[in-house]
């Protein structure tokens, strides 16, 4: 199956990125490389294509009931032009995916879904809405999306808007406004760690849009970045990946982001098995370590306590900001505790690796 393209393409291919296949796309995963575009994000600003994520549309009397047993977070609980994270799980309790969801109103609301999963989350959402009434649309083909990361994106984006984006708070959202002269939706989100924006356009409005930041970023040391940094940066962050810290046999429980899942909202996918998981304690957990040895973990890497593997390495990288080997691995739940001394087998060695606090990286002034 040919990769798809994303509307940059050819604006990526212009700026020297190096392009790679991620979840059937083509995209950059680096420009001038992985850790100078990391340390421009965490100390200016860095320029996203996050085209290839799926956008999905529902809509209807039904949709906040839809939704309610849809994902494990408290849609009910959201204002208009709020964002918010959540899981979205099968029956038994495993993550279908990860996802934003923005409401517009009452009867409307986009979802956000990772580019890997967007045939698998429709499916599943198709699967789901027997019994509502709600109507569902895959914008992912009428939706492109840029994402504008670091401490001066603010400084940057306010030279193309006339709105005041002082006044747009963290996981709130514009539906409709101005960037540039082309109409977006414009989200104070990101995957990141940082403080960012994410801009979501028509696919003709994308590389217009691209090349209207990128000047007016110029002066401020904005940087194109790739998939690289994107890893490293939400890795710091302590934010999960789907495929890594969450899976079809990962719960959001045992991926240590159990603040997103409302066991008391009412009936929804997963709900038996997630309840009987917070009562009687998960028996493994996603664990963040710092390697005290020589040697880069990486994912599926084994966990190992004396001569027995407890667990898996889920992420593992150098960390740029921290200047250390670090990762994030689902172990049995006893040797999850901070402090907790064990091994990670790099290429058939024991090496020395200890439990500590996650996230990794918080950013000032958050």
């Amino acid at each position: 199956m040919t990769a798809k393209l994303t509307p940059l393409y050819e604006t990526h291919v212009k700026y020297g990125g190096k392009m790679v296949e991620f979840g059937g796309w083509l995209l950059p995963v680096q420009y001038a490389g992985i850790l100078e575009e990391h340390k421009a994000v965490r100390e200016r600003a860095g320029l996203f294509d996050v085209s290839h994520m799926g956008e999905v549309l529902v809509k209807g009397p039904g949709a906040l009931a839809f939704l309610q047993k849809l994902v494990t977070n408290d849609v009910a609980k959201m204002a208009d032009k709020q964002v918010q994270y959540t899981p979205m799980c099968y029956l038994d309790g495993g993550t279908v995916d990860d996802l934003l969801i923005y409401k517009r109103s009452q009867d409307e609301y986009f979802l956000v879904v990772n580019a890997a999963n967007i045939d698998k989350d429709w499916q599943w959402m198709q699967d789901n809405n027997a019994g509502f009434e709600v109507e569902l649309t895959n914008l992912l083909m009428e939706t492109a999306e840029l994402a504008l990361q670091g401490p001066l994106a603010e400084t940057i984006l306010s030279k193309l808007t006339d709105t005041p984006l002082t006044n747009l708070k963290y996981y709130r959202f514009i539906p409709v406004t101005t960037v540039a002269g082309k109409i977006v939706m414009l989200s104070r989100t990101g995957y990141t760690g940082e403080d960012g924006f994410e801009i979501y356009c028509r696919p003709e409005d994308a590389a217009y849009l691209w090349e209207a930041i990128m000047e007016a970023g110029k002066r401020d040391g904005l940087m194109p970045t790739g998939l690289g940094c994107r890893d490293t940066l939400r890795f710091e962050a302590g934010l999960p990946l789907y495929g890594h810290e969450l899976s079809a046999t990962i719960t959001p429980l045992e991926a240590g982001i159990g603040k997103f899942v409302s066991l008391d909202k009412g009936e929804f996918n997963g709900q038996p098995t997630l309840a009987q998981q917070k009562q009687s304690g998960v028996k493994r957990k996603v664990a963040g370590f710092v390697v005290t040895g020589r040697g880069i973990p990486r994912a599926e890497y084994p966990v190992v306590y004396e001569d027995r593997r407890i667990g898996t390495v889920t992420t593992g990288s150098y960390a740029p900001t921290l200047d250390k080997n670090i990762g994030l691995a689902l172990v049995e739940a006893e040797y999850a505790a901070i402090g907790q001394q064990f091994t990670i087998e790099i290429r058939g060695k024991q090496v020395a690796a200890e439990v500590i606090s996650k996230p990794f990286y918080v950013r000032r002034g958050k």
